[in-house]
């Protein structure tokens, strides 16, 4: 198996997955987020403990990809700080820019690293990104 389909598999796998589409019961934060130009729409819940995020959920509708994103960087944000879950913003996005590169900071980003060659697809980009911009806008007031 060649590492594109690694890749394709993952974020399939992703994407099917439920474990974290559904509704958190009284979170604290609320968040919805759309891309226009594709009709993906996601509405993300954060439930606060204080400055770390306790837990995170979605419920929307999109494509493959953008399901995927969002579940592979809700994965990675349940049990971390705010500061923490807004850097690893900073280095998706950076990694979809071709701006972050290195290997560490990139392993940061664990399943979501797949998502790198996005880039290479610009019609997919908004896709990948509609999660973490949305996940900093709902942090980005705290």
């Amino acid at each position: 198996m060649d590492l594109n389909s690694i890749y394709s598999q993952l974020i399939m796998e992703h994407s099917r997955s439920g474990h974290n589409k559904k509704h958190l019961i009284n979170p604290d934060i609320t968040e919805k987020g759309h891309n226009p130009s594709c009709g993906d729409d996601i509405t993300l819940e954060l439930k606060l403990n204080g400055n770390i995020i306790e837990d995170a959920s979605f419920t929307g509708i999109g494509c493959a990809i953008s399901q995927a994103s969002t579940s592979m960087m809700i994965d990675l944000i349940k049990g971390v700080n705010i500061e923490e879950a807004l850097s690893l913003v900073e280095i998706f996005l950076g990694m979809i820019k071709k701006e972050v590169t290195d290997e560490e900071e990139l392993e940061k980003l664990e399943d979501a690293v797949v998502l790198k060659n996005i880039s290479n697809m610009p019609a997919r980009v908004k896709c990948a990104v509609l999660a973490w911009h949305t996940l900093k806008e709902a942090l980005s007031g705290l």
